[in-house]
Parts: C-alpha cells; sequence; structure tokens
C-alpha cells in the first residue's frame, strides 16, 4: 500500500469536543437539543464520538453507510436520516434509523409497511416547506393533513414532530418570524391529534443565530447541527457574530510544494477551455514566482475554499491534481517540498474526508 503523507488534514479532536460542548450548552440553556450532524466529516468515527463526548445524544446524517459505520463502531445511540429518504432505500432507512425526515406520503406509507415487516416503531419528522424551496409541504393544510394520518393510519409509524430547513437552498434567514410559522403548524398538529409533538425541528446551524440572539419562539426544541459545531465560520464570517469561544481551526490541511518556478499570469497561446470544461478569465499581473501544491479539485472540491495561514499567499487555480499558488509577495520563502498549511470551509471538509487520496491524522 502507498504510504500517503500529502495532502494531509489534521483534525483536533479536543477543539472539536469544546466546540460540541460550548453549542450543546447554550441550547440547553434555551430548552432545546442539539441533534449532532456528522456528514461534514464523512461520519469518521473518532468525530462522531467527539458530538457524543460533547454533549449530544442523538447523531444525524444524509448518508445510511455513515450511519451504519457509526453503528458499527458501536455508538448506540438514535440515528436521523437528514436527507427525504429515497423508496430504493427504505428498508434500510428502518433497519438503520430512529427517526427520518419525511416530505411524501408515498414514502411514509412504505416506512410504515417495512417497519412492520422489520417489527419497529420508526419516528418521522413531517417537513414544512417555509419558502427555502427544497423539501417539505407547501402547503401546510395538507402538510396538517398527512401528519394525522401518520398518526391515526400507521401502526409502525410514531409522529415524532414538524421540521423545517432554511438557508440551505433559497438562502432564506431562519428569522423568529419564520421559526414561529413552524410553531404554529405544530400547534395545529398537535390539536388535531389531542397530544403533544416530541420535536418541534427549527432547522440547522443558520437557526443558532436565534439562540444566540435569544429570540428563538418558544416551542422550538430541537435543531441540527453540523458546519456551526465543526467550523464555525459562518456565523462569524456571513453575519459578524461573536463565536471567539468556538474553535474555528479544528481543521488543518497540509499540502506539499512540488515546484516553484517564476512564470507569466496569463496562458500563453489560444485559450480554449480547462480541464473542467469552463473558460476562465485569467489576469495579466506580469512575470510572478509561482508554485504547485500535490492536491488539486478532485481531493478538496474547489481551491478557492482553501485560505492560506501564511501571509502574502494567493491562490490561483487549480486543476484535478494541482493547485497553482501565487508564492512572489509570501511572508517567507516558499521552496519545493515545503508543507504549506490552510484552513477549509465545510464544502471542502466533505471533500477532504471523503477522499481516499487525503491522509487523515488526529492530533
Amino acid at each position: 500500500m502507498v504510504k500517503q503523507l500529502y495532502p494531509r488534514l489534521e483534525i483536533n479532536l479536543q477543539y472539536l469536543r469544546e466546540n460540541v460542548e460550548q453549542m450543546v450548552k447554550r441550547a440547553e440553556e434555551r430548552g432545546i437539543e442539539i441533534i449532532g450532524v456528522v456528514k461534514g466529516t464523512t461520519g469518521l468515527v473518532p468525530c462522531v464520538q467527539q458530538f457524543l463526548a460533547g454533549g449530544c445524544t442523538k447523531l444525524a446524517s444524509s448518508r445510511l453507510e455513515q450511519i451504519e459505520d457509526c453503528q458499527t463502531a458501536g455508538l448506540d445511540v438514535p440515528y436521523l436520516l437528514l436527507r427525504v429518504p429515497m423508496l430504493t432505500e427504505v428498508p434500510e432507512v428502518i433497519r438503520l434509523c430512529d427517526y427520518s425526515l419525511n416530505s411524501e406520503i408515498r414514502v411514509l406509507r412504505a416506512l410504515n409497511e417495512e417497519a412492520g415487516r422489520q417489527g419497529k416503531i420508526h419516528r418521522p419528522i413531517i417537513m414544512a416547506d417555509l419558502g427555502d424551496l427544497r423539501e417539505g409541504y407547501w402547503d401546510h393544510d395538507e402538510m396538517v393533513d398527512v401528519c394525522c394520518q401518520v398518526e391515526n393510519e400507521m401502526d409502525n409509524l410514531e409522529l415524532a414532530g414538524v421540521g423545517v430547513n432554511l438557508g440551505c437552498y433559497g438562502s432564506i434567514l431562519a428569522t423568529a418570524d419564520k421559526l414561529q410559522e413552524l410553531v404554529d403548524i405544530a400547534r395545529r398538529v398537535e390539536e388535531r391529534i389531542g397530544r403533544k409533538l416530541e420535536y418541534v425541528s427549527g432547522g440547522a446551524t443558520s437557526s443558532l443565530m436565534r439562540i444566540l440572539d435569544g429570540d428563538m419562539p418558544e416551542g422550538v426544541n430541537m435543531l441540527r447541527c453540523g458546519e456551526g459545531i465543526l467550523l464555525s465560520q459562518d456565523l462569524d464570517r456571513f453575519y459578524g457574530y461573536d463565536v471567539s469561544y468556538m474553535h474555528e481551526d479544528v481543521y488543518t490541511l497540509k499540502a506539499e510544494v512540488i515546484e516553484v518556478k517564476t512564470k507569466p499570469t496569463h496562458p500563453v497561446g489560444t485559450i480554449t477551455v480547462d480541464a473542467f470544461g469552463h473558460k476562465p478569465v485569467y489576469e495579466d499581473r506580469g512575470m510572478r514566482r509561482r508554485a504547485l501544491l500535490g492536491i488539486g479539485n478532485v481531493d478538496c472540491g474547489n481551491y478557492q475554499e482553501l485560505t492560506p495561514r501564511d501571509a502574502g499567499i494567493d491562490m490561483v487555480g487549480a486543476s484535478s491534481d494541482h493547485t497553482i499558488i501565487d508564492v512572489e509577495d509570501a511572508e517567507r520563502s516558499v521552496e519545493v517540498g515545503d508543507i504549506l498549511s490552510f484552513d477549509v470551509d465545510y464544502a471542502s471538509l466533505c471533500y477532504l474526508t471523503n477522499c481516499r487520496n487525503v491522509h487523515i491524522v488526529y492530533v
């Protein structure tokens, strides 16, 4: 087997656990349970263990294979499937998951039948679309009726609650008013079925702002959080929240320099498309010192989502296997064989932890 030293992703497990502890504590003070979303690190078991050590009592992923890996490793807690189930995976959903997010009556009926075959009780959370236009019922009257069908007609399902997703597709802000709409739907359902729902699931990391601002509507009692714990970047960078109590450097990407030369900054010849079928625009900055790294978009998804920790280094471009950086104004001399460090964002973290060519190291 090839011994792969670089690129490597170093994961500080103590920092990750402390991030979980900080967010769980703040949520608990508001009567809200944090479900730990582990898909950002591809369900890597040492990372998942930190969610449990930090206070999460339930885990979630959109990938069934990650949930199975956790169970195989002996992490015996309730699991939530985040992505609306495919009909073809219903047997595995029942086998592996205690909860799932749902928005189709046909799938719910299939879950009910399969749960009966497996002798289990499954707990769906029915999703509302409040404007982000991903999953969920746009017609909330229909949604309430579906909740009642689950409650009264599906013996192998136990209606766990209602939920929403905001911000992931339509970029809709999880305001207090938006989340109050979800609470109002929950109250309608409770009135119809004659009991209190276990969960009103108010979204993901994008809803953490309501906890930090102290204006989460009463009744929301669960959030599904990944990025806000794993990286803690969005609240700081995009919304200006002080999250200095969180570690933003849980992950360090290290890549090796494989070439350093002075070259033109504008390609020379007839320009066509790049390796990915795109036609980039290049800026002519004259001759500059540039370096190649032994990592490419196949490994990290998009080179633009990497941030150099060395001052004066600019990200220039990438192909499948190489990343080009400008080191003309670098604070230190960059030479072949040097190892450079980078911060990553959520999307690149998903790629890096899912790539067999990236060496994972726990520190």
